[in-house]
């Protein structure tokens, strides 16, 4: 096996949990004071302690890191659990402004930023349940 045949996950890439806990409290410090996330600040809970933690576990997981989420949540169903929210452009473009600033602000790697951000893009289309 030489070095090219070595996978190296995303969560790895980026600096594993210590980057995704950043990641994430900078994601909800952002739509917790941006008046351009109002839109989905407004589909949480006043205390965003819960969904902070739900979030790491997920991301870590999704990243390729340690299965966190699936353990104790089962199978992701994202759409399912989302399926309550109105999720539209505009929600899904208030979404990815918090997203995009907390990468920047925790993932030095402009690489795997930039192919994180790419794959996060996706995912928040793909979350859209209406026009």
């Amino acid at each position: 096996m030489t070095d090219t045949d070595v996978t190296i996950s995303m969560f790895e890439r980026i600096g594993g949990s210590a980057t995704i806990d950043r990641l994430v409290d900078r994601f909800y410090d952002r739509m917790d004071t941006l008046p351009e996330a109002q839109v989905i600040r407004a589909m949480h809970a006043a205390d965003l302690g819960l969904i902070r933690d739900v979030l790491k576990r997920y991301l870590t997981e999704w990243t390729g890191g340690p299965r966190l989420y699936s353990v104790e949540k089962g199978h992701p169903r994202l759409r399912q659990r989302h399926f309550g929210f109105a999720i539209g452009d505009a929600e899904r473009d208030a979404w990815m402004l918090c997203m995009r600033g907390a990468l920047e602000e925790a993932v030095t790697d402009s690489a795997a930023r930039r192919d994180l951000d790419q794959a996060l893009s996706g995912l928040a289309n793909w979350m859209r349940n209406r026009p």
